[in-house]
């Protein structure tokens, strides 16, 4: 398979992205940066890892940056082979099973970037695991020197992979180059970047928001900027799987689901499997691609990034990306929803304490 040549290319199989993004690291001459929550002890983790082995045989720089607990299928002597020849490997704040677990460490690195010779940056929703290989996902690659910015992030992650003290403000700069913001978020309950912008980006829209996330659990200033943008007539819509792969995210989340349809927002369930993609699309003009959530958990806990931008070329990508999505949807059923069972708007009530942590 021919290395992809278009300079932005947004990909939804994992397979067919798999498949690039092995092709980018054969043709790698310089250094490879893999960043990512979780990769498989299995046939893509091994893939990635054998593809890796290859190229620091070849004398590439190689460094790979994988969370504790999203990868904490794998450890050290998974890449045992790779250290060995010079590659490097850092663990991003493995679990510490003290009394610190439930404060520093269900905050985790959810980035996902892989950043190739100054040349491609891929950045989206996917994790490296044979588990994901059916869902429909969102993975953006970019062939330009934007890659030089991502260079830039991976390194400050790559310093701070285990530092519980660090000045954060160095850490969560906005990055502009040209018609493109990369933002970032750390562990915050009164920063969370992202939903900020998110939450202005809904604000200013005239005609339309389109929202596609795996997991809806929006905080009350979200909830607020979308009904106030439906009373101003612009159309919001909201695309999440019929049945993510968290069960208890999608009962909590049915709890705003009826007051939302209420007051005007639309919402559309993928059917043919999970859909793990994280896109914003606003009045068809500005989007956003990367790795949070819409949801507490990303936006307050999470060490997530965003690709924000304006480029013709991928806003079009993007839109035909949801077309085909909600081709293969099914629209909210609001009666149905009215008469869930008593069992149902129990355990709504009950996980609601805890919604932040989902």
């Amino acid at each position: 398979m021919p290395v992809i040549s278009e300079p932005y290319h947004l990909f939804s199989d994992p397979i067919r992205y798999y498949n690039a993004m092995i092709d980018d690291i054969e043709a790698a001459h310089d250094y490879i940066y893999l960043e990512t929550y979780r990769i498989g002890n299995d046939v893509v983790g091994t893939r990635f890892k054998d593809a890796l082995i290859k190229k620091v045989k070849e004398g590439l720089e190689i460094r790979v940056l994988v969370d504790g607990w999203g990868s904490s299928g794998v450890n050290n002597s998974f890449f045992d082979e790779l250290i060995s020849l010079g590659g490097e490997v850092r663990f991003f704040e493995k679990i510490k099973f003290n009394t610190d677990i439930f404060t520093r460490g269900h905050k985790r690195n959810h980035r996902k970037m892989l950043i190739i010779d100054d040349e491609i940056v891929y950045i989206g929703s996917s994790n490296l695991t044979e588990y994901n290989l059916n869902w429909r996902e969102s993975m953006l690659r970019v062939k330009s020197d934007l890659s030089l910015a991502f260079k830039k992030v991976f390194r400050q992650d790559w310093r701070i992979y285990n530092t519980y003290v660090f000045a954060k403000a160095n850490y969560l700069r906005v990055i502009k180059h040209g018609a493109f913001e990369i933002i970032r978020d750390m562990p915050s309950i009164t920063k969370q970047r992202i939903m900020r912008r998110y939450k202005l980006l809904i604000s200013q829209a005239t005609r339309s928001v389109t929202i596609v996330t795996p997991y809806f659990l929006p905080g009350y200033m979200l909830r607020k900027v979308l009904v106030e943008a439906t009373q101003r007539g612009v159309e919001v819509h909201v695309i999440i799987p019929k049945r993510s792969d968290v069960g208890l995210v999608d009962i909590l989340r049915n709890k705003y689901m009826g007051p939302l349809h209420e007051n005007g927002i639309q919402f559309k369930m993928y059917l043919p499997h999970n859909l793990h993609a994280k896109l914003l699309l606003i009045d068809d003009s500005i989007f956003s691609v990367g790795s949070p959530n819409f949801d507490y958990r990303s936006f307050r806990y999470m060490y997530e990034i965003a690709l924000i931008g304006t480029q013709p070329e991928l806003i079009n990508q993007v839109r035909n990306y949801i077309q085909l999505t909600i081709d293969n949807t099914e629209s909210f059923n609001f009666s149905h929803w009215q008469r869930r069972p008593l069992i149902n708007k129990f355990f709504e009530w009950l996980l609601l304490p805890v919604r932040h942590l989902l």
